[in-house]
């Protein structure tokens, strides 16, 4: 809860439902907003009027029912699912023992992750707007280990969905067989090098290039997104012609709550298409203070993409490298969006479009606009785990990338 006196606030998070816990943090909030310094930025509420017919924030008749509004129309993409909030401690042990219990037998050590949520969210303002949205989310991700940590494989799946998140035994199964490949690895010398990417790798990349998207970095000189002599760079071509950026929470693949905690709604937006810059985040005040609408960097994203799996796109290669994913991602330069990063659980050698050994890890020195510039073929876009950490975190889909001189600066033992 957030109390606000003129441009001063502040907000206490609570785990309470007793009426006087509520009030007693209420009135904490106020003290404390009584004595914070004031924020120059800090935008008003947005009222209920601005929600005259608000889409796509219930999910049921009961629920909208319930709460007594008439303002609202039904979600017509739910993102809740009996499957993911219903999952047992029984579910739960058989999907990991399903993954165990493909690694074991080859003598394979096998670890992970699996996340379930289920939540509500409501927002409510002394101004008269009110939102409420249900969601579930599952992820499985696994990195399987050969004996004596020889070799090193990965795999992970996500959705709203849990029956639609990967079957935990061909899971486990892609992550053994990387596993297995990883074995005996040769070095590669560093350089310029022809890559394979698999969607969780392009992933890793995308989801900075999205962070980068604001405007007023932009329109303030300190982003990739700037354009010399002033201003950003909306209208002007930045990548590759078959790049489409999108964020749309109603989108199957998607499945992302259509509004902010602030109340700001959330509909399509798409960033890049066809290679062209066509929007930038703007937040209410640096849209108040430009005279364009606001506009939110949420919703998930989604690069669009053609058809294929990244095996169709080895099959093309003559020679090069495949990558499962990357890690220990960090900012080397964040006016050129340049990153470095290493290679992880799984980077191969194609030769004569087969994959054909093992290769030592490499770090790279790279940036997703130098990827996106690119790119020799794009394959199907597929909803991947794309945090570090392998938990769930915002919806990442995309597709698996054939690129050329993607930049390798060193070599690294790390399996």
């Amino acid at each position: 809860m957030t109390a606000r006196f003129g441009s001063r606030s502040a907000a206490v998070t609570v785990n309470a439902q007793e009426d006087r816990e509520i009030a007693e943090s209420v009135a904490r909030a106020e003290r404390l907003a009584q004595i914070a310094p004031e924020d120059p930025e800090l935008m008003p509420l947005l009222p209920a009027t601005s929600y005259a017919t608000v889409p796509a924030f219930f999910d049921t008749t009961a629920e909208l029912s319930a709460t007594g509004r008439t303002d609202a129309v039904y979600a017509t993409v739910p993102a809740f699912f009996d499957t993911t909030a219903e999952l047992s401690a029984t579910g739960r042990t058989d999907a990991v023992l399903a993954v165990v219990d493909t690694a074991a037998p080859a003598g394979f050590q096998a670890s992970g992750f699996l996340q379930h949520r289920a939540r509500a969210l409501a927002i409510a303002n002394t101004a008269g707007l009110f939102m409420y949205h249900r969601s579930t989310g599952a992820s499985l991700t696994t990195t399987v280990r050969a004996p004596q940590g020889a070799g090193s494989g990965w795999a992970g799946g996500s959705h709203n969905d849990w029956a639609r998140v990967t079957v935990p035994s061909e899971l486990a199964a892609r992550a053994v067989e990387k596993a297995r490949q990883s074995v005996d690895p040769v070095e590669v010398a560093p350089g310029n090098h022809t890559v394979v990417l698999e969607p969780t790798a392009v992933g890793n990349l995308m989801q900075l290039l999205t962070f980068s998207l604001g405007a007023r970095a932009a329109d303030e000189g300190r982003s990739f997104f700037s354009r010399r002599g002033g201003g950003n760079k909306i209208g002007q071509r930045v990548v590759d012609e078959r790049v489409t950026l999108v964020s749309d929470p109603q989108d199957p693949d998607i499945l992302e709550r259509p509004f902010t905690e602030d109340g700001q709604l959330v509909g399509q937006t798409v960033w890049i298409e066809n290679g062209v810059l066509r929007h930038l985040a703007y937040s209410r005040y640096w849209a108040e203070k430009q005279g364009t609408d606001p506009a939110p960097l949420a919703g998930g994203i989604k690069m669009q993409g053609a058809q294929g799996t990244a095996a169709d796109l080895v099959a093309s290669v003559e020679r090069g490298l495949l990558v499962t994913r990357f890690w220990y991602i960090r900012s080397v330069d964040r006016r050129a969006l340049l990153f470095t990063g290493l290679t992880r659980d799984g980077t191969y050698l194609i030769e004569n479009g087969r994959v054909t050994a093992a290769v030592k890890n490499l770090r790279f020195n790279e940036s997703p606009i130098a990827m996106l510039n690119s790119l020799v073929a794009i394959g199907a876009p597929v909803r991947v785990v794309a945090s570090e950490s392998g938990g769930l975190g915002a919806t990442v889909v995309t597709p698996p990338l054939l690129v050329r001189n993607f930049r390798f600066t060193s070599v690294s033992d790390a399996v």
